[in-house]
């Protein structure tokens, strides 16, 4: 038997590790950028950026809780369903709603859920008051006045017939007020009523019947109490 020289057989190995490292390497990183570029949109739930107390009177706890726990999470679940199973492979939510019309109704009503619920979490706040600064000059020079505007919004949450959202956007330069029915909002391309949502209110009975029953126009009028104007400041 040929005698193998030990340090002729560790120089030769080397060398080959060296010839052959590179090939090995380069599929598993082209599988990891691949990877990192088709990783599906995965909607997610705001923390509650207060208590579920903390908008009473207007909202009452035992509301806040069960909107929260039960209703938002079950958009949130359903909707993450619904991406895997369809293989949706929109990267951002303004991508995922700017192909609503592509999408399956569990897609559609579920991803309006889960962001609509996130977005109005964020818009009201305890002890709120009335807009200042640009917020107020945007208000005035778009509806005349803070009256007329709360007298316009108001109409819009109490003429949405059945379930659906109030909504004040921004489109260029002007503030708009509509409303969507259901779980729509004015990010969809499905959505006759568009633009960029500054403010919004949940109209769903859901939202206000454990407390005002089928009173909506009290929700709408106590619900001024605890919008967040300094949330809506960041968005115009």
């Amino acid at each position: 038997m040929k005698t193998i020289n030990r340090r002729k057989f560790v120089k030769d190995s080397l060398a080959t590790v060296a010839i052959t490292a590179p090939f090995i390497m380069q599929p598993s990183s082209l599988f990891a950028a691949e990877t990192s570029a088709n990783v599906a949109l995965d909607f997610s739930q705001v923390k509650l950026p207060y208590a579920y107390s903390a908008l009473e009177p207007s909202i009452d706890a035992m509301t806040m809780e069960i909107h929260y726990t039960k209703h938002h999470a079950a958009y949130i679940k359903n909707v993450n369903e619904a991406i895997a199973a369809d293989k949706i492979t929109f990267a951002t939510e303004k991508e995922f709603f700017a192909n609503t019309s592509k999408l399956s109704t569990k897609a559609r009503n579920n991803g309006g859920g889960a962001w609509n619920h996130n977005f109005f979490w964020q818009v009201m706040k305890p002890g709120a008051g009335t807009p200042t600064g640009k917020v107020a000059d945007a208000i005035a020079g778009s509806f005349g006045s803070f009256d007329k505007f709360k007298e316009q919004f108001t109409q819009a949450a109490m003429t949405r017939f059945g379930s659906g959202w109030a909504w004040l956007v921004k489109e260029g330069s002007a503030l708009k007020i509509g409303s969507t029915p259901n779980q729509d909002n004015p990010m969809m391309d499905v959505s006759d009523f568009k633009g960029t949502p500054l403010l919004a209110l949940d109209v769903w009975e859901h939202a206000y019947y454990l407390k005002y029953q089928n009173k909506r126009n009290d929700y709408v009028a106590n619900w001024w109490n605890i919008v967040n104007w300094d949330e809506v400041a960041k968005k115009i």
